[in-house]
């Protein structure tokens, strides 16, 4: 029963601090990125499994650690302000043309960013092509291209 406490503590440590950090979609992660995920992964392996060192500690974290994933994903189905709270809402990054700067800082998206969304979806080259662009709730960066040809529109 202590490694299933165990496991649910550092699930539910580890699910705040990473919707603290941000949104990041596992096709954009770094190499920091998974470094990171590896250490962390190692640093909480102890405080999961305490003492016991044994297969069936193991198995039962990972049953615990699946069902909890698997009734979270539940309830946030039948709860909306849940569903928010954990996975946040999508944010505009880039309204009719304009960046939002302070949105850009506060999730950690550059320009490049936004650009390289835009040209592997649409194959714009400038900013200036992108009517909107938007975070997503699973990290991705969506953007919608002005209306007009948008790639006969003159460099600003």
């Amino acid at each position: 029963m202590e490694a299933v406490l165990r496991g649910l503590a550092i699930y539910a440590s580890l699910l705040v601090i990473f919707r603290l950090t941000g949104k990041r979609s596992l096709g954009q992660i770094t190499t920091f990125d998974l470094v990171l995920l590896l250490i962390i992964s190692e640093a909480v392996q102890n405080g999961m499994v305490g003492q016991s060192y044994s297969i069936t500690t193991a198995l039962v974290l990972v049953l615990t650690l699946v069902g909890v994933d698997l009734g979270l994903s539940l309830v946030k189905q039948r709860s909306v302000r849940l569903q928010k709270l954990i996975e946040g809402l999508p944010l505009i990054l880039m309204d009719e043309g304009r960046l939002l700067h302070d949105r850009m800082k506060k999730a950690r998206v550059d320009e490049g960013d936004i650009l390289s969304a835009a040209r592997e979806v649409h194959g714009l080259e400038r900013l200036d092509q992108i009517k909107y662009a938007v975070l997503e709730r699973n990290g991705r960066i969506s953007v919608i291209p002005w209306p007009e040809a948008p790639r006969d529109r003159p460099a600003a």
